[in-house]
Protein backbone atom coordinates (compact mmCIF):
# COMPACT_ATOMS: atom_id res chain seq x y z
CA UNK A 1 0.00 0.00 0.00
CA UNK A 2 1.42 3.39 -0.94
CA UNK A 3 0.39 6.47 0.98
CA UNK A 4 1.36 10.09 1.40
CA UNK A 5 1.84 11.14 5.03
CA UNK A 6 -0.49 13.90 6.13
CA UNK A 7 0.74 17.06 7.86
CA UNK A 8 -1.39 16.23 10.92
CA UNK A 9 0.59 12.98 11.37
CA UNK A 10 3.84 14.80 12.12
CA UNK A 11 5.21 15.52 15.57
CA UNK A 12 7.13 18.47 16.97
CA UNK A 13 10.39 17.06 15.57
CA UNK A 14 9.05 17.13 12.00
CA UNK A 15 8.69 13.42 11.40
CA UNK A 16 5.76 11.04 11.53
CA UNK A 17 4.62 10.37 15.08
CA UNK A 18 5.28 6.82 16.30
CA UNK A 19 1.57 6.33 17.07
CA UNK A 20 0.65 6.79 13.39
CA UNK A 21 2.63 3.95 11.83
CA UNK A 22 0.68 1.17 13.64
CA UNK A 23 -2.50 2.71 12.18
CA UNK A 24 -0.97 2.55 8.69
CA UNK A 25 -0.06 -1.10 9.31
CA UNK A 26 -3.64 -1.89 10.32
CA UNK A 27 -4.99 -0.25 7.15
CA UNK A 28 -2.58 -2.31 5.06
CA UNK A 29 -3.90 -5.52 6.65
CA UNK A 30 -7.32 -5.08 4.95
CA UNK A 31 -6.60 -7.60 2.15
CA UNK A 32 -5.70 -10.19 4.81
CA UNK A 33 -8.87 -9.41 6.79
CA UNK A 34 -10.85 -9.92 3.58
CA UNK A 35 -9.47 -13.46 3.25
CA UNK A 36 -10.43 -14.51 6.78
CA UNK A 37 -13.70 -12.55 6.94
CA UNK A 38 -15.01 -11.91 3.39
CA UNK A 39 -16.93 -8.64 3.29
CA UNK A 40 -15.44 -7.74 6.68
CA UNK A 41 -18.86 -7.99 8.31
CA UNK A 42 -18.33 -6.77 11.88
CA UNK A 43 -21.29 -8.84 13.12
CA UNK A 44 -19.35 -11.94 11.98
CA UNK A 45 -15.85 -10.74 12.93
CA UNK A 46 -13.62 -13.72 13.59
CA UNK A 47 -10.13 -12.44 14.33
CA UNK A 48 -8.32 -11.13 17.36
CA UNK A 49 -4.82 -9.72 17.77
CA UNK A 50 -2.78 -11.88 20.12
CA UNK A 51 0.40 -9.84 19.86
CA UNK A 52 2.04 -6.91 18.12
CA UNK A 53 5.67 -5.79 18.08
CA UNK A 54 7.15 -2.85 16.23
CA UNK A 55 10.66 -1.57 15.65
CA UNK A 56 11.36 1.96 14.46
CA UNK A 57 14.51 1.85 12.35
CA UNK A 58 14.63 5.42 11.04
CA UNK A 59 12.41 8.51 11.02
CA UNK A 60 9.56 8.66 8.51
CA UNK A 61 9.00 12.15 7.13
CA UNK A 62 6.11 14.26 5.93
CA UNK A 63 5.99 15.12 2.22
CA UNK A 64 7.51 11.90 0.87
CA UNK A 65 5.55 8.81 -0.19
CA UNK A 66 5.62 5.73 2.05
CA UNK A 67 5.29 2.16 0.86
CA UNK A 68 3.83 -0.31 3.38
CA UNK A 69 4.78 -3.90 2.54
CA UNK A 70 2.72 -6.71 4.02
CA UNK A 71 3.23 -10.45 3.94
CA UNK A 72 2.29 -13.55 5.91
CA UNK A 73 5.33 -14.90 7.73
CA UNK A 74 3.73 -17.88 9.51
CA UNK A 75 0.51 -19.89 9.20
CA UNK A 76 -0.49 -22.15 12.08
CA UNK A 77 -3.57 -24.17 12.93
CA UNK A 78 -5.68 -21.28 14.27
CA UNK A 79 -3.30 -18.34 14.00
CA UNK A 80 -0.99 -16.60 11.58
CA UNK A 81 1.67 -13.91 11.70
CA UNK A 82 1.73 -10.81 9.53
CA UNK A 83 5.07 -9.07 8.95
CA UNK A 84 4.93 -5.49 7.70
CA UNK A 85 7.43 -2.78 6.94
CA UNK A 86 7.40 0.92 6.02
CA UNK A 87 9.72 2.15 3.30
CA UNK A 88 10.47 5.73 2.35
CA UNK A 89 12.91 6.64 -0.41
CA UNK A 90 14.32 3.10 -0.42
CA UNK A 91 14.95 3.05 3.33
CA UNK A 92 13.10 0.82 5.80
CA UNK A 93 11.78 3.07 8.56
CA UNK A 94 9.72 0.60 10.62
CA UNK A 95 8.89 -3.09 10.85
CA UNK A 96 6.13 -4.90 12.75
CA UNK A 97 4.93 -8.41 13.44
CA UNK A 98 1.29 -9.04 14.31
CA UNK A 99 -0.09 -12.38 15.47
CA UNK A 100 -3.72 -12.86 14.47
CA UNK A 101 -5.93 -15.62 15.87
CA UNK A 102 -9.03 -17.00 14.15
CA UNK A 103 -11.47 -16.49 17.01
CA UNK A 104 -15.06 -17.28 17.92
CA UNK A 105 -16.40 -14.45 20.08
CA UNK A 106 -19.43 -16.54 21.14
CA UNK A 107 -17.36 -19.33 22.70
CA UNK A 108 -14.36 -17.06 23.42
CA UNK A 109 -12.03 -19.66 21.92
CA UNK A 110 -9.72 -19.92 18.95
CA UNK A 111 -10.97 -21.81 15.91
CA UNK A 112 -8.95 -23.71 13.31
CA UNK A 113 -8.36 -21.91 10.03
CA UNK A 114 -9.98 -23.68 7.09
CA UNK A 115 -7.74 -25.22 4.44
CA UNK A 116 -9.17 -22.71 1.95
CA UNK A 117 -8.18 -19.74 4.15
CA UNK A 118 -4.71 -21.22 4.74
CA UNK A 119 -4.27 -21.62 0.99
CA UNK A 120 -5.33 -18.01 0.32
CA UNK A 121 -3.04 -16.72 3.10
CA UNK A 122 -0.13 -18.72 1.69
CA UNK A 123 -0.36 -16.62 -1.49
CA UNK A 124 0.89 -13.69 0.66
CA UNK A 125 3.91 -15.47 2.14
CA UNK A 126 7.16 -13.73 1.38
Amino acid sequence: MELMPRFCETDALGHINNTVIPVWFEAARDPVFEIVNPGQDLSKWNMIIAGFTIAFNAPTFYGKAVLVKTHISRIGNSSFEITQSCWQQGRQTAEAKTTMVHYDYQTEKSQPLSDEVKQQLSAYTG
